[in-house]
């Protein structure tokens, strides 16, 4: 009879561990991909939740989360999107966060012989076509734009852009030699071994890239929600983030 009480308790705890845990859905910025995979998988093992990741743009996502598509979180690319929803009564209230930065780069394909080394090359004639992310509502691309516009550079060369939905398609754009170069972000440059950085874009110099989280307010699990919203916040987060290029909001 003891055996048979046990062996009850034991299915039952572990029924209420299975009870316990949550699925997660976060709503997070195509440039953020590698580093979240490898950090919703350390969250998953020291928690038991299961973390869904949905990547894309950005403004894509903004506008899916707006139109009611579930989800727990969202990690956007730029401040401008989380404003949309935050004005929207749509994110929970004191769970808004500035977790990560960026930087621009000019990329070519690995084996290109072009000769790039600043950004206002992009006007020569040897760049026919280069790719940037949409510029009118992806943060990468309205980086991008922010800055050749600073440079004054923009009116001369938009003839030549060739736009992509988000900047990881600028990025492929450039590995497959559909273009001469592209604008992305420094982290997605990295990880690819079919591009090299023809020239980074100072932080100083270029727009401030910022990356919020924030808990959404039709989360089904909130609290569940809000503890992986503090770890990414969080020191054994930011290791990853740094390992893929990231660097930390100050």
């Amino acid at each position: 009879m003891k055996t048979k009480i046990v062996t009850l308790l034991l299915g039952a705890a572990c029924l209420s561990d299975v009870s316990a845990a949550a699925e997660l859905t976060v709503h997070a910025a195509a440039s953020l991909t590698e580093a979240l995979k490898e950090i919703g998988a350390a969250y998953e093992r020291a928690s038991g939740d299961k973390i869904v990741f949905d990547f894309g743009a950005s403004s894509l996502l903004e506008r899916q989360i707006e139109q009611g598509a579930p989800g727990d979180i969202f990690v956007s690319a730029d401040e401008a999107k989380m404003d949309l929803l935050e004005k929207q009564g749509a994110i929970l209230a004191g769970t808004r966060r500035a977790v990560l930065s960026n930087t621009l780069v000019v990329v070519v394909a690995a084996d290109a012989s072009v000769a790039l080394t600043k950004a206002a090359d992009l006007a020569e004639p040897q760049i026919k076509r280069f790719a940037l992310a949409e510029t009118q509502t992806v943060p990468a691309g309205i980086y991008a734009r922010e800055y050749l516009e600073k440079l004054g550079l923009w009116e001369k060369i938009q003839g030549k852009v060739v736009p992509t939905d988000n900047v990881r398609g600028t990025l492929a754009a450039v590995e497959s030699g559909n273009v001469d170069a592209g604008i992305v972000y420094k982290t997605d440059a990295l990880i690819s071994r079919r591009v090299k950085i023809a020239t980074e874009i100072p932080a100083a110099e270029g727009p401030k890239i910022s990356y919020p989280v924030a808990v959404l307010k039709s989360s089904r699990d909130p609290e569940r929600a809000k503890k992986f919203a503090q770890y990414l916040a969080g020191p054994v987060a930011a290791e990853t983030f740094k390992k893929f290029g990231f660097m930390l909001a100050q």
